[in-house]
């Protein structure tokens, strides 16, 4: 599947909505994850990662909202979105200011949903097919604000993301997390910082709405200097 090409809402199944709490970005959604996985499958000829951009989460969905309520945070900032899915956040962060926006997905269909809803919302974001978790903190080189909507349900990917993350914090950006509470949240070295009701799209939760949380990633507090002196991200001063 090509990233670059434009995304064909019919051949995967997916309409144009309204993010619920973000409704000023529209994304792709799928109704049939299920079939859209099978569909991914079909047309590589190969077992494909599952479509996570088929719905946007809740944890994305806070954190956009977040944003968009908070454009200090990200104005005349560089922004990148980690596993940014149909880019929900990616788009958020570009309306509210951000002087430039990277989003990053190991999925070449997430990327092309992110294009689209980017292209929809008539913001520029540098979308880019990356596995941040693989690849090392090289992805988010320069970042002055690093953004992870919902990452935190498997162990393997969070024990493998929260370091990245910390020496990004330790490198003087700002780390930005969406979560709900999922089972491997390290919720004792977050802060949180805002909290919001976000309803849910599709089957994905056990619940129609789903108390979601912003949390700040404030480093690791490591002796000796900055993680961004040996190639990693961080920018400006990062702002409360």
């Amino acid at each position: 599947m090509d990233p670059d090409a434009p995304l064909d809402l019919a051949r995967w199944g997916a309409r144009a909505a309204a993010v619920p709490l973000v409704p000023e970005v529209v994304v792709p959604v799928v109704d049939d994850v299920v079939a859209l996985w099978e569909r991914t499958d079909a047309a590589a000829g190969r077992p494909q990662p599952p479509p996570f951009w088929g719905a946007p989460w809740v944890g994305g969905q806070a954190l956009a909202r977040h944003v968009l309520d908070r454009p200090d945070l990200v104005a005349g900032r560089a922004v990148v979105d980690v596993a940014c899915g149909s880019g929900v956040v990616a788009v958020a962060a570009a309306l509210a200011g951000a002087s430039a926006v990277t989003a990053l997905d190991l999925d070449p269909l997430a990327a092309a949903a992110a294009r689209w809803t980017a292209a929809r919302a008539g913001v520029v974001v540098d979308v880019r097919v990356a596995d941040v978790l693989a690849a090392g903190p090289g992805p988010l080189d320069g970042a002055d604000v690093v953004l992870v909507g919902d990452l935190f349900y498997e162990r393997p990917v969070a024990e493998a993301l929260l370091p990245l993350l910390e020496r990004c914090a330790d490198g003087g950006a700002l780390v930005l997390v969406g979560d709900p509470g999922r089972a491997h949240l390290p919720t004792g070295r977050l802060a949180e910082v805002g909290r919001y009701a976000v309803p849910v799209v599709g089957d994905v939760e056990d619940a129609g709405t789903r108390s979601t949380g912003v949390l700040r990633v404030s480093g690791a507090a490591r002796p000796g200097p900055p993680a961004a002196s040996a190639g990693g991200c961080g920018g400006s001063a990062a702002r409360a």
